[in-house]
């Protein structure tokens, strides 16, 4: 029965040491991977982006509630923005008439009307151009870089007979 004792032991401990050096083994690869997260990066950036500064600015503000802004970079780059407080009507219920017609109500209150313009150049060198406006007709950007809408051709029936 002694024996029996002792080859039992034996197994255990015998786990015991395999348990270990798996765990050791775990460990030493863990270690090994924090250690390569942590070594610096030794990657260079092909393109640095240049510093820019600011070199003007302004900024205009009215009691009306109008005023404009701009500054400029020493990189070129430009914005100018001008605003206004404007009365603005708009539809605000639709409803029919006693003859079926339809009708619409407008109803008037202030809004914000933005001018502007930007300039800026890109990392490759292109130049863009963009000016805006944006009041009751919504927002009306232009510039050539910009993509257009193709011509609308009105359909007039003749160009589609069905024999």
């Amino acid at each position: 029965m002694a024996k029996k004792f002792a080859s039992e032991r034996r197994t255990r401990h015998e786990l015991f040491n395999s348990s270990t050096r798996i765990n050791m083994k775990l460990f030493i690869i863990a270690a090994v991977l924090a250690l390569a997260a942590a070594a610096p990066s030794s990657y260079k950036p092909e393109y640095k982006a240049p510093e820019i500064t600011i070199v003007s600015q302004s900024d205009v503000r009215n009691l009306d509630g109008s005023g404009a802004w701009s500054y400029g970079g020493s990189d070129g780059t430009t914005r100018d923005e001008s605003y206004a407080q404007k009365q603005i009507s708009s539809p605000s219920s639709y409803g029919k008439d006693a003859y079926g017609k339809d009708t619409y109500e407008k109803e008037s209150g202030a809004g914000h009307t933005n001018k502007g313009n930007s300039y800026w150049v890109s990392p490759e060198g292109q130049r863009f151009t963009l000016t805006w406006a944006a009041d009751e007709a919504g927002f009306q950007p232009k510039g050539e870089h910009l993509p257009v809408a193709p011509v609308h051709i009105p359909f007039d029936g003749k160009a589609f007979k069905i024999y």
